[in-house]
């Protein structure tokens, strides 16, 4: 989601910015403001980096849960309480506070609901469950978006997928996949990347018309696959609702 927000905050002409895992910060860099996104506002990686980062002046956190030390830590918190959920794997959660930055970014956010909507009502691709592999294709800022899909399906339904910038899945990465696999569009493809991805043998998964619409319709796929495989897909292995150190 930060990735996102940073890229489309560049885009919008709004000053440069960098997104980072909270456990690898850009050192060297000063920034106007430090946002950090934590659904439980307890992550150990996300608490340390607000307690040692000395490369912004100010600090913004985007959480769900109302007085949790991230919240009551720093600067300021914008609490999207009513976004918070029970399950392990962040769904309304992470596309409420995508929505929040986009659109304090200026992003027209009623094409997105739209397409959410349309994804609500489409069918799944009909060969999902024969799909051995799943590959999402995006540019610009949903980039993040479509690493955040295959994150979906690899967390809830244990599915191997994969997420690359559209134009660089022709270089390399399509010569591994079998036939039989899914190549999915977060937003609307390049021109000549659908006609390649179908000329491998995959099935194109065609968008929704906007890329959080598209992340909609994976979310549901994720669903289906997990429940097909006998898993939880709210509460896959090894996971915990927030990753905290000793």
């Amino acid at each position: 989601m930060a990735q996102c927000a940073a890229v489309f905050r560049e885009m919008a002409g709004q000053g440069a910015g960098d997104a980072f895992p909270a456990s690898e910060p850009v050192a060297g860099r000063g920034y106007d403001l430090l946002v950090v996104i934590s659904r439980t506002g307890t992550t150990t990686e996300v608490l340390r980096l607000l307690d040692s980062w000395h490369g912004a002046s100010r600090s913004l956190a985007v959480t769900a849960t109302r007085g949790s030390p991230l919240a009551t830590s720093s600067g300021s918190a914008v609490v999207v309480d009513f976004a918070d959920e029970v399950g392990v794997v962040q769904t309304r959660s992470a596309t409420t506070a995508l929505a929040l930055l986009l659109a304090s970014a200026g992003c027209d956010l009623e094409p997105a609901i739209a397409s959410a909507r349309r994804a609500l009502d489409r069918g799944l691709p009909g060969d999902l469950h024969g799909a051995r592999r799943h590959v999402f294709l995006a540019t610009g800022w949903a980039v993040g978006l479509a690493e955040e899909a295959a994150l979906k399906l690899r967390e809830s339904a244990g599915a191997w997928a994969e997420a690359y910038p559209a134009m660089e899945y022709r270089h390399g990465p399509a010569s591994a996949l079998p036939e039989e696999s899914l190549v999915w569009e977060i937003g609307i493809l390049p021109a000549g990347v659908r006609e390649f991805a179908a000329s491998t043998g995959s099935t194109v998964v065609g968008s929704c018309g906007e890329p959080m619409g598209d992340l909609v319709l994976v979310q549901r796929a994720a669903v289906e696959l997990a429940v097909a495989a006998g898993r939880d897909p709210a509460w896959p292995p090894h996971l915990g609702r927030s990753v905290i150190l000793g």
